[in-house]
């Protein structure tokens, strides 16, 4: 969205507003000029935050992710126009541009849908998937450390397996991740598992494996993003490492269920070497919204077709 802007009104300021744990992702953007972290925002009195939103002077507030608290502030830090969909109540009564949007039911990819929010500026919005990754504007990469680096091996294709999803997205399964790893040519590949301290712990056994790098809680976001950048490709589910690589144009391969809204259609990974796999995009359980893990019957094998 913020490239989208800055095509049309170079000379636009972007402020992002969003959680501590996006600003090493936000800061990759050259398109952002200004990061504000609303986990600080949060701890300030209601007047105190009114005065910090002040300070910006912005122009304008769009409501990518609906949140009523955040919808409030804008209106009462005055700013003149604020943007919101119409299907959330308290935007018509903090909002003063309502757009016609509706993610539940579209066939629209997440990052389209965003674009839509920015049809009060008059421009073009209907962006194809293709060209999707010609707006991250991701060319602020921060430098990878010489103890990191010296992991990369030049020789061999440098893979990152990230098992884990924190609960956001449906999971492969550990013994999934382990039959691609016994799948894949050790003389062609180098095989990292990334993932956080606590994630490490729900994997024991993976991380013994001989033929495997761990790196699980070892990195922070930015030296993790620094190690995607290095690396040839990655495989995860719906996760941000997933959708950080697709973006930096790594070989990102993607497993998904069908099932909406956590569909490939809604969520796929967007980069110029980016993939997805599912098992059965027509698994009845999935399309009649049911709990399904047909995830786990994707083949190993076929994961190690797409990385080679």
């Amino acid at each position: 969205m913020a490239g989208l802007i800055k095509k049309h009104f170079p000379k636009s300021t972007i402020v992002f507003l969003g959680r501590n744990y996006t600003k090493d992702v936000i800061a990759l953007s050259e398109h952002v000029d200004e990061f504000i972290n609303y986990d600080d925002l949060e701890k300030l009195s209601p007047e105190e935050r009114i005065a910090e939103l002040k300070k910006i002077n912005a122009d304008v507030f769009v409501h990518v992710f609906p949140k009523k608290e955040i919808a409030q502030l804008a209106k009462s830090a005055g700013i003149p126009l604020r943007v919101g969909t119409k299907n959330r109540i308290y935007h018509w009564l903090t909002c003063n541009k309502l757009i016609n949007l509706s993610r539940k039911n579209s066939d629209l990819h997440e990052s389209q849908l965003n674009f839509k929010l920015l049809s009060f500026l008059n421009i073009e919005t209907s962006v194809s998937l293709t060209s999707v990754s010609d707006y991250y504007g991701f060319t602020k990469v921060p430098i990878l450390n010489s103890d990191h680096k010296q992991l990369i091996d030049p020789n061999r294709f440098n893979v990152i397996l990230h098992p884990k999803s924190k609960g956001s997205a449906r999971e492969w399964g550990i013994d999934n991740f382990e039959k691609l790893i016994e799948l894949l040519p050790k003389e062609k590949f180098k095989i990292f598992i990334s993932g956080t301290e606590q994630e490490g712990k729900l994997m024991p056994e993976l991380l013994k494996n001989k033929n495997i790098i761990d790196l699980t809680g070892k990195l922070s976001l930015q030296q993790y993003i620094a190690f995607i950048n290095a690396a040839n490709g990655l495989v995860a589910a719906s996760t941000g490492p997933l959708h950080i690589a697709a973006a930096l144009n790594k070989k990102a391969i993607g497993l998904f269920v069908p099932k909406r809204p956590m569909h490939p259609g809604r969520w796929m990974p967007i980069g110029k070497n980016a993939s997805f796999v599912v098992f059965d995009k027509d698994c009845v359980d999935c399309k009649n919204g049911k709990d399904c893990n047909c995830i786990i019957k994707i083949n190993p094998k076929q994961i190690v077709d797409l990385l080679e």
